[in-house]
């Protein structure tokens, strides 16, 4: 991806007296995504990175051919903060995206409202793992495809709910995780699809 433009706040925001909802939250999707970018850009706090620099060791283990540039992974998880409002807080976890760290995915679902599965076109099939645990533990999630600037290709939002056998009823989105507003429309629209999916339960 090019330059980032993440509007990152110039200082901490302190939460709000009011605040009175915490929603737990994860991102997961494939090795490089873009999930801690896209916590770094939303977050209102300075975030909680647990990354460190790629070695020699994960040669031939981390499948880095499409991510020739990134010298960093994460190893546990990223924690960052967004107030939507004055009473609604979002709480996100960002999960790691090496195979080798997977085992870690089902802790982080523990206590979890809902999730994001961020997409990248060139890896698609990266994404049917996060899918599947999400749908194995009954967690409603949103699709984001984190459009970057070098896809020979660019899919339609059609084609990569083809590709991935997605429900008609899951959103699917565009964002760039660079950027904090892309990155807000995407909890956004997470948070109105858990309010639909709440509100539809209340009415059966």
């Amino acid at each position: 991806m090019g330059s980032a433009t993440s509007e990152l706040p110039s200082q901490r925001t302190p939460l709000a007296d009011a605040a009175e909802t915490g929603l737990k939250i994860v991102i997961v999707g494939g090795f490089g995504v873009g999930k801690t970018t896209l916590v770094r850009s939303v977050s209102e706090i300075r975030p909680l990175n647990t990354e460190e620099v790629m070695t020699q060791a994960g040669v031939g283990v981390d499948d880095t051919s499409e991510v020739a540039g990134k010298t960093t992974t994460t190893v546990a998880f990223d924690f960052g903060r967004i107030s939507l409002n004055e009473r609604m807080v979002l709480y996100l976890f960002g999960a790691p995206g090496q195979e080798r760290f997977w085992f870690l995915w089902d802790r982080l679902f523990s206590g979890t409202l809902g999730a994001v599965v961020l997409v990248d076109t060139r890896r698609m099939d990266e994404s049917w793992y996060a899918i599947d645990r999400l749908e194995h533990h009954k967690l409603p999630f949103v699709v984001a495809v984190n459009r970057f600037d070098d896809e020979t290709t660019r899919y339609s939002l059609d084609e990569i709910r083809q590709s991935l056998a997605l429900p008609e009823h899951v959103p699917l989105i565009d964002c760039d995780a660079r950027v904090r507003q892309s990155g807000k429309d995407v909890l956004i629209t997470l948070v109105d699809h858990l309010y639909a999916l709440a509100t539809a339960q209340e009415t059966t």
